[in-house]
C-alpha cells in the first residue's frame, strides 16, 4: 500500500461523498481516509454506505465528539503507519484543495522531497472567491510565521500536505502541543528543524462552496501565540531533541517549485 488520503470531517454531508469519488477516480492508487468527530449531520453514515463502491480503498474513523484538526490527522497518520503507507496525505473535504493535484504533491515526494506542500503564495499559486479580509488574514499569518519562526515556507499554514512515511516516523506525536490553526505550522516547524526537505508546489486554492467555514476566534489566537511558543521553545530548549523519536532525519534543503 502505497498512498492513502486523511480527511478529517465534522458536518460535511454536503462534501464528503462527492470528494471521496473525486480522488478515487484519479485512479492513481489513493486510498482515502475519513477521521469524522462524531458529524450530527450524518456524514460518518454516508462514509459508510460508499464502503461497497470502494472496497479496500475507503476507510472511516469514528471519535466521539469535536476534539481538532490536529488530533484528528495524528489520529490518521497513526493509523496510515501502522498500515504501512508510504505517502501520508492531508486534504480538506470541502473542495478548497483540488483532489487533482495530489498527483502533483506525490510527484514531488516521488522525486525527493520529504513532505511536499499545496502552496497558494509561491508563484504559479492562488487563492480563488476569498474576501478580501479573508485573504489579508491568511497572507498576514504566513509573513509572521516565517518572521517569527524564521521558516522559509511561504505557505506555513497550509492543510494540503504530502509526507513521506519517514517523516512521520520520526516525529513525535505527543510534542505536537496544537490542535486547530497552529497544528499545521507546527507540523511544517517540526519536520523543518529535523532536517527534512520541504518543497512548495503551486496550487489554487478555491473558497468552499457547501457546508460552513470551522474557522473561528479561537484558531486564529491559537496560531498567533503558537507561532511565539515554538520560536521561544526552538531558541531556549533543545526542540529538535524534543520532537524527534531519535531516528536521523534526512536532507537540509528547503526549496520551491
Amino acid at each position: 500500500m502505497e498512498k492513502i488520503v486523511i480527511i478529517p470531517t465534522f458536518n460535511e454531508k454536503e462534501n464528503i461523498a462527492a470528494i471521496i469519488d473525486a480522488v478515487v477516480a484519479l485512479n492513481t492508487g489513493f486510498h482515502v481516509l475519513v477521521i469524522d468527530d462524531g458529524s450530527p449531520d450524518g456524514t460518518a453514515n454516508i462514509v459508510r454506505n460508499l464502503f461497497p463502491n470502494y472496497p479496500g480503498q475507503l476507510f472511516l474513523e469514528e471519535r466521539r465528539g469535536k476534539l481538532g484538526l490536529g488530533t484528528a490527522y495524528i489520529h490518521g497518520f497513526k493509523w496510515a503507519l501502522s498500515r504501512g503507507y508510504r505517502y501520508i496525505f492531508e486534504m480538506d473535504a470541502d473542495f478548497s484543495h483540488n483532489p487533482k493535484d495530489l498527483n502533483r504533491l506525490y510527484d514531488a515526494c516521488a522525486a525527493g522531497a520529504d513532505v511536499a506542500v499545496g502552496s497558494r503564495y509561491v508563484p504559479g499559486g492562488a487563492v480563488e472567491n476569498w474576501p478580501a479580509n479573508r485573504i489579508f488574514l491568511s497572507k498576514g499569518a504566513s509573513l509572521y510565521t516565517r518572521i517569527i519562526t524564521w521558516m522559509p515556507i511561504k505557505d506555513p499554514t497550509a492543510g494540503f500536505v504530502c509526507y513521506r512515511r519517514e517523516v512521520l516516523e520520526t516525529l513525535h506525536f505527543g510534542a505536537i502541543s496544537f490542535t486547530g490553526y497552529a497544528f499545521q505550522i507546527e507540523m511544517k516547524f517540526a519536520a523543518w528543524k529535523l532536517g527534512f526537505k520541504i518543497v512548495e508546489v503551486p496550487i489554487t486554492f478555491i473558497d468552499r462552496e457547501l457546508g460552513a467555514s470551522k474557522m473561528n476566534k479561537g484558531i486564529v489566537k491559537e496560531g498567533i501565540l503558537g507561532v511565539l511558543k515554538l520560536r521561544w521553545q526552538s531558541m531556549f530548549k533543545n526542540y529538535r531533541k524534543r520532537v524527534s523519536r531519535g531516528e536521523n532525519a534526512a536532507g537540509t534543503a528547503v526549496y520551491s517549485q
